[in-house]
């Protein structure tokens, strides 16, 4: 059954091709790391698994650089790729060891990727949290249409902000001062 609620148990954070080589072509790519950097934040606060991909590294480079340090000291899963769509053997492999039921999805492009995983883990009966400000294309249309397309095919379209909050649930959780200051800061 879906479920419309976040809950940091058995979620992980699914951070799909953020390459140095690609990002330089995005659309207001300067708005989507504020949003990751505090995506990313959220899931070391929650000990979530943060699994990241990259498409063809040897072509499109590596993780930018900046995302890598604020992985640092994380539960991370690193998988290099050539298929568009990455729910890929030993992705799956992963989540089934991690026991994972949800996904915070962000990344580029909104309109390859991202759209071709979230398709393929909705298929699969996970619940998809796409975060609306952490995903890019080249182009604005082509991310509106894909978030719209991943819209119709079920996934729970958010932001940083509400995912944040979403997680929290209350003001009386115990993280609540840093992710407010985490938030505020960025």
């Amino acid at each position: 059954m879906k479920q419309y609620y976040l809950e940091s148990e058995r979620t992980a954070l699914f951070l799909i091709d953020m390459q140095d080589k690609l990002y330089p072509a995005i659309a207001d790519k300067e708005n989507l790391l504020k949003p990751l950097k505090i995506l990313i934040n959220l899931a070391k606060i929650f000990d979530m698994p943060i699994y990241i991909t990259e498409q063809y590294p040897r072509g499109l480079g590596e993780t930018l650089p900046k995302i890598k340090t604020w992985i640092e000291n994380g539960d991370i899963h690193y998988w290099e790729k050539t298929a568009f769509n990455a729910y890929l053997p030993e992705v799956e492999a992963q989540i089934k060891k991690d026991e994972v039921k949800s996904f915070i999805v962000t990344g580029i492009e909104a309109h390859i990727c991202v759209l071709q995983t979230v398709r393929e883990l909705l298929n699969n009966q996970f619940n998809v949290f796409l975060v609306e400000d952490a995903v890019g294309s080249r182009d604005n249309q082509h991310k509106n249409n894909a978030v719209n397309l991943m819209r119709e095919m079920g996934a729970v379209i958010s932001n940083s902000e509400s995912i944040a909050y979403d997680l929290l649930k209350d003001s009386k959780h115990p993280d609540f001062k840093t992710i407010s200051n985490i938030l505020k800061e960025n």
